[in-house]
């Protein structure tokens, strides 16, 4: 008989972006459930995914009734189907599975950690959120954490122990897919058409959630004062404006609005990365710098803050450069090098390319996750004989 795995998330979102994948194999091995905020029962078929899906009403953001009832809800569930595994993707969703979970008593309780939202928090907030992840980490059995950075930053910070936590293959949670991210001639010349933007012109590209933690206005900053030397620059910003940055962005870069395009959520991003000539991810936090691998798997180099998460994905000086996060001057200096030595693009963005595809492509990351569940279903079984 298969063994049972539940997969746990607060969107279906996160399941399409970071779990496809691996439950295209896992459904082989177990009968496969995912619990998950949703109206749509059948979200996964389109995918191949045989699996059955349970609605539950797990919010994103905080709301004390609307959580109760969700870790009611879970407990429920999990007494109910006696799941072999769960496994939480996700900051709330993690939280409530867990620590239901741990009351249901299910034998594998598994959280992956994709960054933490208190990082740059201060004061009580921080350590709320903070013991949040605290409590998680206790009621899990296993963690697992998508960069090594990010490991050593939750054990630095005592949220994980070593000896509980571990990263998959070199990190990233479903790594670059090969056959979306590859550098596409037709596509550059049109979307560089479309904006007016020139064939020769130099395009610092951002792919993302626009908001603050993203550093978006400090991009914004540094365009300002590249622009001023260099005037055939340009900033492309693709990504869902979560703040309403793109006023905040052309108030900020009025002298080189003409050179500043915001294109907004797109269908498919990575057609704007081959318009692009370096990507810059000047974030404040990250789990996993997945867009830079993105990004390089197409043929960029990339600046990034020196943060944990970004710093698994970038060789300083060898695929990109890091810069102080919140400098935008430091950043407008390492876009600068790219201008005032043009080789750099070129040689960078194919170390980059090499390193994305040698390290982080989707197959790789997907068999190392296999291989952990099957670790796992053995485990499970020579307990079962033991018992």
């Amino acid at each position: 008989m298969k063994k049972k795995v539940c997969f746990v998330a607060a969107i279906e979102m996160s399941i399409k972006a970071f779990l496809i994948d691996h439950m295209r194999i896992l459904q082989e091995m177990f009968d496969l459930y995912v619990i998950v905020n949703t109206d749509n029962r059948f979200f996964l078929e389109p995918f191949g995914i045989k699996a059955t899906v349970i609605p539950v009403r797990i919010e994103r953001k905080i709301s004390l009734l609307n959580d109760v009832k969700a870790l009611f809800d879970l407990y429920k569930i999990f007494k109910k189907e006696k799941f072999d595994i769960i496994h939480s993707i996700m900051p709330k969703s993690g939280f409530l599975s867990m620590l239901a979970g741990f009351f249901a008593k299910a034998p594998i309780r598994i959280h992956t950690f994709t960054g933490q939202v208190w990082k740059n928090s201060k004061g009580v907030k921080r350590f709320i959120l903070k013991t949040m992840d605290k409590i998680l980490a206790l009621c899990a059995t296993h963690i697992l954490v998508d960069s090594l950075s990010q490991r050593e930053f939750l054990i630095n910070e005592g949220v994980v122990s070593h000896e509980k936590s571990s990263v998959i293959g070199n990190g990233s949670m479903c790594g670059v897919d090969k056959t979306r991210f590859y550098f596409d001639e037709e596509a550059r010349h049109t979307i560089r058409e479309n904006l007016g933007i020139a064939s020769d012109d130099v395009v610092f590209l951002f792919l993302g959630r626009m908001n603050r933690d993203k550093g978006v206005l400090d991009l914004a900053m540094a365009f300002v004062f590249l622009h001023s030397r260099f005037n055939n620059t340009h900033l492309l910003l693709v990504g869902p404006d979560e703040e309403n940055m793109k006023e905040k962005i052309l108030e900020i870069c009025l002298q080189c609005s003409n050179n500043v395009h915001i294109m907004g959520y797109a269908e498919k991003p990575e057609k704007y990365i081959s318009a692009g000539d370096v990507f810059c991810l000047p974030s404040y936090r990250e789990g996993f710098g997945l867009v830079i691998v993105e990004a390089a798997a197409v043929g960029l180099p990339s600046i990034g803050s020196r943060i944990y998460g970004i710093t698994d994905t970038i060789n300083d000086g060898i695929t990109g450069f890091f810069f102080q996060p919140g400098d935008a001057k430091d950043l407008m200096e390492k876009m600068a090098r790219f201008i005032d030595k043009p080789l750099l693009t070129k040689v960078m963005g194919e170390n980059a390319k090499v390193t994305a595809l040698e390290k982080y492509v989707k197959e790789k990351i997907t068999s190392a996750m296999v291989d952990y569940y099957k670790a796992l279903e053995t485990s499970l079984r020579k307990e079962h004989q033991i018992k």
